[in-house]
Formats: C-alpha cells, structure tokens, sequence
C-alpha cells in the first residue's frame, strides 16, 4: 500500500462515527470522553450541557428577584430605623463585636463552600463532603448566635412590637437568618443526595446552584452588617 493510500484511510478512520453514533473531529481523538468541568461543556452531550446552564441562568433570575424582597425590607427599614416610640435606640441594644463574630462565621463559610466546590471539580468527594459539612457548622454558628440575640432582646423587653425600628430590624435579620436555615437545609440534602447518586450532572447543578444561594446571602449580610449595625452605632 502507498503512503498516499494509507493516509487516506487514516482520514477516512478518523472520520467515522464513535460508539455513540458521533462522528469525531480530529481534536476530539486527544479529549475522547472528557469533560471541561470549569466551562461545563460535553462534545459528546451538548443538550445535556444547555440544559445544566439553563437551569443555573434560571436560579440566579429567581435570586434577583429575592434581592428585590431584601431592597423592601432594607427600604422599610430605612424608614422606620428613627422610630424608637422612647424605646432604646440601636446604639443601646447593638453589641457590634457580638455580631462580628457572627460576620465572621458566615464569611469563612463562603470560604469553605468555594473548597467544597473546588473538590466537586476535581471529582474528589470526600473533599466535597467534608467541606460541605464545614460550611453547615459554620452556618449553623451564624443561626444559633442570631438566635440568641433574637432571645436576648425579647427577654430585656425589647420586642419587635416595641418601636418601628425594632419590628423592621427583627423583620430584617430575621428574613436574612431563615435564607441561612434553609441554606443549611439544603447543604444536609445534598450531602444525602452525594451518598445516593455520587457526583453525578443532575447533582452538580444542584451545587452550583446552591453554590450561588450562599454567596449571594453572604453579600446580603455584609449590607446588613453595614446598613443596620455599623450605621446604627455609629450615629
């Protein structure tokens, strides 16, 4: 056989269809079977991929529209703050080192959740899992020293029926610590969803769209952080 025939018949090799029907490009014979899990894109399930993004461009529309319930409540809160009623002030029940230990337990948790995401591209699951439960302890430090709080004001009296300012402040935080609750609700499920079906496409989704929930809640608390304790203490 000439070389000329027999780089032919390499051409035409290389041009048949793979084992799921495809035909192969010659760039796909060096990437046969892998996947960018940093661009999420599958030569081989291009649907599949469209369909992954679409529902992840779909999450963070619904989270614009939940950062329009925060602007209302940030608004109320903004409106009512100088409604003391000859109640106590925020300079009289604000103890800013309390809530920045508080800042500083939700941060470090975005930390942690950015390794659990880390581990879930490199397909590293006991890596994904510990950091998962990282970020819930995490977490779950942030709920029980709001929680606290919370109990602390009501017992000195200190309601959300006392004055405008504390209904809007317990509204505000309060709306702000449920996002948490049910953040670390949905860390616990997918924890229970790694130990069932791996680190499969559907779950991988399902974490990047998590992934964004907490980031987001994390810039919501630093506007929290900054509009109602830094503002309130300082004036």
């Amino acid at each position: 056989m000439s070389a000329t025939e027999s780089m032919n018949k390499q051409q035409v090799n290389s041009n048949l269809p793979d084992d799921n029907g495809e035909q192969l490009l010659p760039s796909d014979q060096h990437n046969e079977g892998s996947v960018d899990y940093f661009n999420h894109s599958d030569p081989h399930h291009p649907d599949h991929v469209d369909a992954s993004s679409n529902k992840v461009l779909g999450f963070f529309v619904y989270l614009m529209t939940d950062l329009v319930l925060f602007a209302t409540f940030f608004a109320a809160y903004s409106v009512l703050n100088v409604g003391v009623a000859d109640g106590p002030g925020p300079k009289d029940i604000f103890d800013l080192k309390f809530v920045l230990v508080e800042t500083f337990l939700l941060l470090i948790s975005s930390i942690t959740f950015g390794f659990a995401m880390l581990g879930a591209f490199d397909k590293n699951l006991p890596k994904l899992r510990l950091w998962l439960i990282v970020t819930a302890l995490f977490g779950m430090g942030f709920v029980a020293m709001e929680v606290y709080e919370f109990h602390h004001l009501i017992v000195e009296g200190f309601g959300p029926s006392r004055s405008g300012f504390l209904s809007s402040f317990f509204s505000l935080v309060g709306l702000h610590g449920l996002h948490v609750t049910f953040g670390i609700c949905w860390l616990f499920f997918m924890l229970y969803q790694l130990g069932k079906f791996g680190l499969s496409e559907r779950v991988m989704t399902r974490l990047r769209c998590l992934s964004l929930f907490w980031h987001f809640l994390d810039i919501v608390w630093i506007c929290v952080f900054s509009l109602v304790y830094l503002t309130g203490v300082s004036l």
